[in-house]
């Protein structure tokens, strides 16, 4: 490295200032350099310094080092500041399908050296990954009272829960639209574990509905969207999850007023005081986009005239 910065400098002096080192100090280690190679390193009687074919060749392997360090430098100045780095992420399957999703990549066109893994899971799976450092951010609905010991959670969303349906649903044009027309309708059963299937149940009790017909379940967001998109079926969904496919104008809220959970979508973080940057950065960034979006959901939902 001394070598490649003194023949790129043209002195040893020069060498030496580009690297923060003294003059001294240089001459002695390329002195023990050409020692320790039993050639010299420089042609004799020529300034500026010009190398012999060794140390042409030893300078090349010089400036890849250098390089090399720099890079790793830079890569250690960008961990601690959270430009750079890995972040994983884990959520519950439709909030990631419908809006995390497209965030990280809003938040990668801005920090473009951070990598993002993202999984999938519910509530206990999650915090048990977090336990074992399996991933740095868990996106949940959760009670705020609910985050275990040595965790912290920030709400980002307030929970609303909705029937949804196909546009164009014999059930929009009723005049006096009943909870027990549910019944009439085959229904998408929610994710296994999703707390969905607790306020799909909650639904039909608070409503006197022994049972409801279901027909189709286990899908991903893009397929149970698919599937209503072709059938009379309903779904329990979150509100912002329906909110998040307006523009496709598939699916849409069957305007009756459920019973709401008492849940919250926000960020699950352990609090430790060695947490990733790149992952405090990214959750902040999509508390700010949903800062932003609270707003436009909370708009299209007032549009809304619940039955």
């Amino acid at each position: 490295m001394q070598l490649a910065a003194v023949l790129d400098a043209g002195t040893i002096s020069g060498g030496a200032q580009a690297l923060g080192q003294t003059q001294p100090a240089v001459s002695r280690s390329l002195a023990m350099l050409e020692a320790r190679v039993g050639q010299p390193l420089f042609v004799k009687g020529k300034r500026p310094l010009q190398p012999t074919p060794l140390a042409a060749q030893l300078a090349a392997h010089g400036r890849a080092i250098l390089t090399a360090s720099r890079r790793a430098t830079d890569t250690v100045k960008g961990f601690l500041s959270g430009t750079k780095g890995l972040v994983r992420v884990g959520g519950v399957p439709f909030f990631m399908d419908a809006m995390i999703s497209r965030m990280i990549a809003e938040f990668q066109n801005v920090e473009p050296d951070v990598t993002v893994q993202q999984s999938y899971g519910n509530l206990p799976d999650l915090t048990a990954a977090l336990e074992d450092d399996l991933i740095d951010l868990a996106i949940v609905p959760m009670g705020a009272l609910e985050a275990p010991a040595g965790f912290e959670f920030t709400e980002i969303l307030p929970g609303r829960n909705v029937v949804s349906c196909r546009t164009g649903h014999p059930l929009l044009r009723k005049l006096r639209l009943q909870i027990s027309d549910l019944g009439d309708y085959p229904w998408v059963a929610p994710l296994p574990g999703s707390p969905l299937m607790s306020d799909l149940h909650s639904i039909l009790l608070a409503n006197g509905m022994s049972e409801i017909s279901i027909r189709y379940s286990g899908g991903s967001l893009m397929s149970v969207i698919n599937y209503m998109s072709e059938t009379n079926a309903l779904a329990v969904l979150p509100f912002s999850v329906v909110f998040a496919q307006r523009r496709e104008q598939r699916i849409t809220v069957l305007p009756l007023d459920i019973p709401q959970p008492n849940r919250s979508l926000g960020i699950l973080r352990r609090v430790t005081p060695n947490r990733p940057q790149a992952a405090d950065r990214l959750a902040s960034f999509v508390c700010s986009a949903f800062e932003d979006l609270k707003h436009l959901i909370k708009r299209h939902e007032n549009a809304v005239v619940w039955g």
